[in-house]
């Protein structure tokens, strides 16, 4: 089995229920995945779902550090809506627009900070 299989498997294996029978239909679970129209339709529509996660964790972020700032900066944001660009809108909140490896694990480590004040 090719490696995109498999892994798909085990993905779909972590999130789906243990209740349904696939026996015989092995091969069409292999490509489930591909019901998700949006893949083919709106192609950047689960990447948009991430850009959108990161900047309201990084805009959660600010308001800790700077309530006020953070406030206004996300004001800042809702009033430009969809008539700016999204990097546009990122500096309207005052928040960076930054998708690298070491910004997302800052980002990452601030929401584990904020869960472990909830235990």
């Amino acid at each position: 089995m090719e490696d995109r299989k498999r892994n798909w498997l085990e993905i779909y294996g972590g999130f789906t229920d243990h209740v349904t029978d696939w026996s015989g239909l092995e091969h069409f679970k292999e490509y489930i995945w591909q019901k998700q129209l949006h893949l083919y339709e709106v192609p950047f529509y689960y990447i948009e779902y991430g850009i959108a996660q990161l900047g309201a964790v990084a805009v959660w972020k600010r308001y800790r550090q700077n309530p006020k700032e953070g406030l206004e900066g996300y004001m800042n944001a809702l009033k430009l809506g969809y008539t700016r660009p999204i990097r546009q809108i990122y500096e309207a909140a005052g928040i960076p627009f930054d998708f690298s490896r070491g910004y997302i694990t800052e980002l990452m480590n601030f929401v584990r900070e904020e869960l472990e004040k909830t235990k």
